[in-house]
């Protein structure tokens, strides 16, 4: 079943189908493996329309440019970061999972009390050690720059060590695969490439029409609103830039992004430039470590922003942070920003 083009501009195209290409390499592809350069022995099998199908291994798929190849699904997993925790849960794959790290917070219902049971490593990104004493056969990251040496590991370390390694797609950096803009059909994407690699094309399909209809029943706020997304920082704000989630969130809810020249999905704003935009809503990303009621107490002491129309109005609507970054969570986070900026009833 191909997915329908939800807010996809023309220029994407390529990139899409290059970020969610399948290939299936013959059973010569079980022997030596190169992380970054496969011999196909056998035509590929794309998905570069978005199409759901069952899995086939050997399968290989170009992550972030770093090409690896699952010869059967993953029955080991280290997750890093909530997306790919909840990622694996929405897709009924959450007893793959031996451990996490850099949760942003406790999964929403009715993943809860599963994700709950997960052994945390790190509250933040964990060494490549502590990854390797659960004896993994991927790790799952939603960051790039978890595969760093001072980090999880290096991606050819870890596949040395027989260990596969994959990003979120919505997480790529390089300019062949970051998103740019993030749209919902990469959001989808990666549902239907994870549902690939661990047999779970079936949930995949289930679950992208669900979130299909979902997204269908979000109206947008056509009042002409701004908004700025005040992630962290007290100094220089951290902010929703134009091609990431955050950016995606707010269009979808009707919202103006006024730091969408910042070409990335966060980036640095000065309170100078926010206090010149003077938007109409405050999105607020509340975190376990920087909550919102921080930054609203940031907002109303500070000598610009105190004379915010959005702080002296209260027109805040807060974000829970696993929600902030793209996977499964992306379109109930759309729904309900949508919902909280219709009831504040401004003019």
């Amino acid at each position: 079943m191909p997915l329908t083009s939800h807010r996809r501009p023309a220029t994407s195209v390529v990139r899409t189908a290059a970020l969610v290409a399948l290939v299936a390499l013959g059973t010569a592809a079980c022997g030596s493996r190169d992380a970054r350069e496969p011999e196909a022995t056998s035509e590929p099998v794309e998905t570069a329309g978005l199409v759901l199908g069952s899995s086939t291994y050997p399968l290989t798929l170009d992550n972030c440019g770093t090409f690896v190849t699952f010869d059967a699904a993953p029955q080991r997993v280290v997750t890093v970061k909530s997306a790919t925790t909840e990622m694996l849960l929405a897709l009924g794959a959450g007893d793959t999972i031996v451990a996490t790290a850099y949760p942003d917070g406790p999964a929403p219902e009715p993943y809860t009390t599963q994700a709950a049971k997960i052994p945390v490593i790190s509250d933040r990104v964990p060494g490549q050690e502590a990854v390797l004493e659960h004896e993994p056969d991927l790790v799952y990251a939603g960051w790039e720059s978890v595969f760093a040496a001072d980090g999880a590991g290096e991606r050819a370390a870890l596949e040395a060590l027989d260990v596969r390694t994959f990003v979120a797609p919505s997480a790529c950096k390089g300019d062949d695969y970051r998103p740019s803009p993030l749209t919902f059909d990469d959001v989808f994407g990666e549902i239907v490439m994870v549902g690939q690699v661990f047999d779970r094309a079936d949930e995949a399909a289930a679950l992208v029409a669900e979130q299909e209809a979902a997204l269908e029943e979000i109206v947008a706020d056509e009042r002409g609103l701004t908004a700025l997304w005040f992630s962290s920082g007290s100094d220089t704000p951290y902010v929703g830039g134009g091609t990431g989630a955050p950016a995606l969130l707010m269009e979808t809810a009707g919202l103006t992004n006024i730091a969408a020249d910042i070409d990335d999905s966060w980036g640095p704003f000065g309170w100078e430039q926010v206090a010149a935009a003077d938007p109409d809503v405050i999105v607020l990303v509340d975190s376990p470590w920087n909550s919102a009621e921080k930054k609203i107490q940031i907002l109303e002491e500070g000598p610009l922003t105190s004379k915010l129309t959005a702080v002296q109005e209260q027109a805040y609507v807060v974000i829970d942070f696993p929600a902030t970054e793209a996977g499964v969570r992306t379109v109930d986070a759309a729904a309900q920003l949508a919902r909280d900026v219709a009831a504040l009833g401004q003019d």
